[in-house]
């Protein structure tokens, strides 16, 4: 029965794929599409349910009991594909690349739950995330425009577009010699060792690249593409993604900008590491996370602990909750007792997007997740950039070679666990810090950082390009639907 309220909207269903990077900005997105009056269903597991029942509640207590958004629950089939009962997060399934491609076949199982659940409620639209390449085939069932959700920038698509199809790492003769990526509007050099080494296997064998082209299919034969980005960004990759590869894309971002009032609404907990903030001065403090997924060996742990006695500033790190929490022998001698008052270390989750705003954070030590990079654009902060693995490495290049906002500290390995032999030293942390807390070049990429905060905040105002590309996809699809039903 569909609830009086909802009747005659536009309805618009998110299928994120189960992981936190995914499923926040996809769940930020629905809340911008419910801001313009179109009912929204979000799909998930179980599991994962609680983060969008929580997040649905808080904007019920805003808009008089109301919410314009729902949540369809699927099961998730992790024991059937060899997974422990309860894994249904990447997160959970990080340990080894094993075990995340068993969850990403899992959640390929999903299939037919969508396929009912299309059939049954019939909505105007489905947003799904691009790891649901057969979610293209399944809205045409049912003639439903399917939207692929990216979770990564233009650049970084474009980017990996052409290094997939022309293939410039086989013109070099080893993994550390740099080809450039061809076609591209800037001039950008990556090495073999800085790409996933299924990459590098000849013909269609390897899975990556099996799944790669589903995932290209899929995207040329769905509706279009949402981006969790803004044209003032990237101008030169939204047109090249536009024209050069021929794809249809909304630029709708930053997504995370819309949870202004998010402030108010943190637990106690989140306000201590605010509070600490507060009586620090301007730019002193240095911020240091690697998402959700990143798994970093006690050495490199030893090694980040290391930069930050050596160092004068200030410093929030955060570190995995599991890590964290199974002991603190990893790092070294007395250094909570020399730091102490000097900088935190956190376990698990933290109010990452009010740390960037607040005027206290100096620097970012990232690892160049999309999420993550775009939050400390729209915040003006610049980045040390250590990429680990999936796109990483492509948005590094955008930040220090494109933007001019941040400095690497060397990383020169894709690799979902690190061993000893890839470790980046203390010396190189520390050297990429000072470069943006200290001197001339770091203030120069501080002021280029405080003007994509103005562009990023201006672009989801009303009449900026987000606001209107999203304006215009949401009429687009009244059309689509209206036509259809003459």
């Amino acid at each position: 029965m569909v609830n009086e309220y909802y009747q005659g909207k536009l309805h618009v269903v998110f299928f994120p794929f189960m992981a936190h990077g995914h499923m926040i900005p996809t769940l930020d997105t629905a809340k911008l599409f419910g801001a313009r009056g179109v009912k929204c269903t979000i799909i998930t597991t179980p599991l994962n349910s609680p983060f969008f029942t929580k997040e649905i509640e808080k904007s019920k207590k805003i808009n008089e009991g109301r919410s314009m958004i729902e949540i369809e629950v699927f099961r998730f089939p992790s024991v059937e594909n060899g997974l422990y009962k309860g894994c249904e997060n990447l997160e959970q399934a990080m340990m080894s690349l094993d075990m995340a491609e068993k969850f990403i076949k899992a959640a390929s199982m999903l299939r037919e739950q969508l396929e009912q659940y299309l059939e049954k409620t019939r909505p105007h639209c489905l947003v799904a995330d691009m790891f649901f390449p057969w979610a293209t085939e399944c809205a045409a069932k049912f003639n439903i425009p399917r939207l692929v959700f990216h979770g990564i920038s233009l650049f970084a698509h474009c980017t990996k577009e052409m290094v997939m199809v022309h293939q410039p790492y086989n013109n070099v003769s080893n993994d550390d010699e740099s080809f450039v990526v061809p076609f591209l509007p800037h001039e950008i050099m990556l090495t073999r060792s800085q790409l996933p080494r299924e990459y590098l296997v000849e013909g269609e064998q390897s899975e990556l690249k099996r799944r790669h082209k589903k995932i290209q299919e899929s995207e040329v034969q769905c509706y279009g593409v949402i981006v969790n980005s803004f044209y003032e960004l990237e101008p030169d990759y939204a047109d090249f993604f536009r024209k050069q590869l021929g794809r249809r894309a909304w630029h709708i971002g930053p997504v995370s900008l819309c949870n202004k009032s998010q402030k108010d609404e943190c637990s106690l907990d989140e306000h201590k590491c605010l509070k600490w903030l507060n009586s620090k001065r301007p730019n002193s403090v240095i911020y240091i996370c690697f998402g959700s997924l990143a798994h970093l060996i006690a050495p490199q742990l030893q090694e980040i602990a290391r930069a930050l006695d050596d160092l004068d500033y200030e410093f929030i790190w955060v570190v995995r909750e599991d890590k964290y929490r199974m002991s603190e022998e990893w790092l070294p001698q007395g250094f909570k007792e020399r730091t102490q008052g000097k900088g935190l270390v956190i376990g698990g989750w933290v109010p990452q997007v009010l740390i960037l705003q607040h005027e206290a954070i100096g620097a970012f030590v990232t690892h160049c997740g999309w999420n993550s990079t775009l939050e400390a654009i729209s915040a003006g902060v610049p980045m040390v950039t250590w990429p680990l693995f999936a796109e990483q490495f492509y948005n590094e290049k955008l930040v220090n070679n494109v933007l001019k906002i941040g400095a690497p500290v060397g990383a020169k390995k894709w690799q979902v666990v690190h061993f000893i032999e890839d470790l980046v030293k203390h010396e190189n942390i520390v050297n990429a810090v000072r470069k943006i807390m200290d001197g001339d070049k770091g203030l120069e990429w501080r002021n280029k950082a405080r003007k994509l905060k103005e562009m990023a905040r201006k672009a989801i105002e009303e009449n900026g390009s987000s606001y209107c590309d999203l304006t215009s996809l949401i009429n687009e699809l009244r059309d689509y639907h209206f036509q259809k039903h003459d």
